[in-house]
């Protein structure tokens, strides 16, 4: 009978055929399978598809993006040339309104400036009285005594109200501020400024005097100007000028007479004449 085989000895024997193919199976199963790097070929053209998408990504946004600029900036530009069209049309009627303005600001000035000029046509002013003179006292019947005898007057004339002018009160050795007469006739005025246009000078008790129109402040600023022109005529021979309002310099050389508003060109026209 034979002898029976142990179990230890069995476990310990090899595997073979079947079941070590098995067994190769189950190690197989429980590792990763290991990848095969990329052949170059593989690689190029990977590149190259990853750079033809790019470039197609990047030329379809720039499409999409400068079509979207075109369309805002078509907009923008149809809004504001629609936005400059109104304010160009509302600054021409602003233009026409203030010209309009500036018209009937100008005819009102100038109705203002007539008027006041009418105010003083009865006013004459005398420069050259001392101001605190005790010899002299203002008053209506005192200035009235004083054209009467100054200009050598038939009769002395009606006095309104004599007063000084508003300037600031002169210095002690600062000139006089003239007096402002209001006359009650209109002819008495024209004939005391006609007497004293004819004479060269003017006394009355030791007193230099000058006799004048009452003007505007604009009108006297306008004759102003006239002031060295005038000066230069009171020296030439032969030469008769005169101011006459509102602001014009009538000059008469050798019997033709020439006016001027402008003192630029009655210097111009003086320059031309013999010493």
């Amino acid at each position: 009978m034979p002898p029976k085989a142990s179990k230890s000895s069995a476990s310990s024997q090899p595997l073979n055929g079947p079941a070590l193919t098995a067994a190769s199976s189950a190690s197989g199963a429980a590792s990763p399978p290991r990848e095969k790097p990329a052949s170059p070929s593989l690689a190029k053209e990977l590149a190259v598809l990853k750079s033809d998408i790019i470039q197609a990504v990047t030329s379809e946004l720039t499409r999409a993006l400068t079509a979207e600029f075109h369309s805002i900036s078509r907009d923008y530009h149809s809004k504001l040339q629609t936005e400059l069209q109104e304010m160009k049309s509302e600054l021409l009627r602003d233009n026409a309104s203030l010209r309009a303005e500036l018209g009937e600001l100008a005819r009102v000035d100038a109705k203002c400036e007539d008027l006041e000029a009418r105010s003083r046509r009865q006013n004459i002013r005398i420069a050259g009285v001392p101001e605190g003179d005790s010899q002299f006292t203002l008053s209506n019947s005192n200035v009235s005594e004083l054209l009467k005898e100054a200009l050598s007057l038939e009769k002395s004339p009606l006095v309104d109200r004599a007063h000084r002018s508003l300037a600031p009160h002169p210095k002690p050795d600062g000139p006089p501020r003239p007096i402002i007469v209001r006359l009650h006739y209109f002819e008495d005025c024209v004939r005391i400024l006609r007497e004293a246009r004819n004479r060269p000078r003017i006394t009355f008790s030791d007193m230099n005097l000058s006799i004048y129109p009452d003007l505007t402040s604009k009108v006297a600023k306008t004759r102003a100007a006239f002031n060295a022109i005038r000066r230069k005529l009171r020296s030439m021979d032969g030469v008769k000028y005169g101011m006459f309002y509102p602001a014009r310099l009538r000059i008469t050389y050798k019997g033709e007479s020439r006016e001027f508003t402008s003192a630029t060109e009655a210097e111009r026209f003086i320059s031309t004449m013999p010493g």
